[in-house]
């Protein structure tokens, strides 16, 4: 048993963990930085209050890492298990509609005591989980449209819905695309994944319209005025700079104002009340303009490690549940970053969609910690039957070979008399 847990421990990717810890610790120093105006003005509380709050979170994090990394990532394919997950998953989200408190115009938290949860961000790795689970269960009939293809649409498409209604349509669109990345690695054939992709629409397209008929409130609250404006700034941000577009060139005088070495930590500006939501959707830039290019480089290679690293992982797992957990959680990852970068820098119509790892937040921190547990535990699995369950033995180094050289034998004949 000792051998097994030694050879168990030298098998973790403990680069995964390194990578996450510092992206982690990282992330609290600019919470504490980008956050210090916000927790005194806007919050009435001291200059380390969200410091101490997101360190919190990432103690509570890290200790679920550890827990979901000793877990063996095969139990979540068993049955009664997934159909738990799935079942939380939609117990959580229908209490958000019924009891959820509201900020920012979205009622997508539940507060329990003087802990915030939303749901949503948990059902990024509960849809993976399912996904996953149910696409390995149905191997000999995958591309069965009513057995294999139906009923896992069905779900994500509800999961969808509910989170699109809360109104929260950047972590939906996350979920939708997650799902979609997981079917391809499900080994569903592309004609499948077509018609899947088809009728998945036209699902969406339905309750869309249920909603609109029954429950108008929250279907206007997904199509606001205010969310239109944000692609009306997007188009045009100075043009709309006393409204909607206040918010992207806040971040571009941020990134500005950094240049290539940055103001200094602590330094500065647009977190003066000038930008939004500084320690959240915002923190890059603040990043960018005390930092400069400096720390903006150090958060993209450290997502970018964590999100390749996963799929490596994923590409080398030969169990299809394992490969598919692991892309499924790289590219969560991997989607979030992009939206949330792809916001502040105008590449994109700005989402709300917090920065993982670096953005304030105990629910997204604490899911991505979870999910980090997840994967390493799948990168542990395959190194360890790579090396130890594939008969591989330790190799003995062996002598070099030297060929036999003749010696001369006086008593051969010369073919001299």
């Amino acid at each position: 048993m000792s051998t097994i847990l030694k050879r168990m421990f030298k098998s973790y990717d403990y680069s995964l963990l390194v990578v996450y810890l510092l992206l982690g610790f990282f992330g609290v120093v600019m919470v504490y930085s980008a956050g210090i105006v916000w927790a005194v003005e806007r919050l009435n509380q001291s200059s380390d209050f969200l410091y101490h709050l997101q360190l919190r979170n990432l103690i509570i994090g890290f200790i679920g890492f550890c827990v979901m990394a000793l877990i063996p990532y095969k139990l979540y394919r068993e049955k009664p298990i997934t159909i738990f997950i799935v079942g939380i998953m939609f117990v959580l989200l229908g209490a958000v509609h019924l009891f959820g408190a509201n900020y920012n115009n979205a009622q997508s938290w539940l507060e329990i005591g003087s802990f915030q949860l939303q749901p949503s961000e948990f059902a990024k790795l509960g849809i993976i989980v399912y996904l996953a689970a149910v696409y390995t269960n149905k191997q000999s009939y995958i591309d069965e449209f009513n057995r294999g293809v139906m009923p896992p649409l069905i779900v994500l498409a509800f999961v969808f819905v509910l989170v699109a209604s809360e109104p929260d349509f950047g972590t939906a669109a996350i979920i939708f695309i997650i799902g979609m990345t997981v079917m391809v690695g499900s080994g569903m054939k592309l004609k499948s994944m077509l018609k899947l992709a088809g009728i998945g629409l036209g699902i969406v397209g339905v309750l869309a319209g249920f909603f609109y008929l029954f429950l108008q409130d929250r279907f206007f609250r997904v199509f606001s005025e205010e969310r239109m404006g944000r692609i009306a700034a997007y188009t045009d941000p100075f043009g709309h700079i006393t409204d909607n577009g206040w918010q992207l060139v806040g971040s571009y005088y941020a990134i500005g104002n950094g240049g290539l070495w940055g103001a200094g930590l602590g330094q500065s500006i647009q977190k003066l009340g000038y930008l939004p939501e500084p320690h959240t959707d915002f923190i890059m830039a603040i990043i960018a303009e005390e930092l400069g290019i400096f720390g903006v480089s150090f958060v993209l290679l450290g997502l970018g490690y964590i999100v390749l690293r996963g799929i490596y992982i994923g590409i080398r797992s030969r169990d299809r549940f394992g490969r598919m957990l692991a892309i499924g959680i790289a590219s969560m990852i991997g989607i979030q970053a992009f939206i949330n970068l792809g916001g502040m820098s105008g590449l994109i119509p700005i989402t709300g969609v917090p920065l993982p790892f670096i953005s304030y937040g105990g629910s997204s921190l604490i899911l991505l910690s979870l999910a980090m547990g997840v994967l390493l535990n799948v990168s542990m699995f395959v190194k360890y039957e790579e090396k130890y369950r594939n008969g591989e033995k330790e190799s003995i180094p062996k002598q070099a070979e030297v060929k036999a050289v003749p010696r001369y034998n006086a008593t051969r004949k010369t073919g001299r008399g």
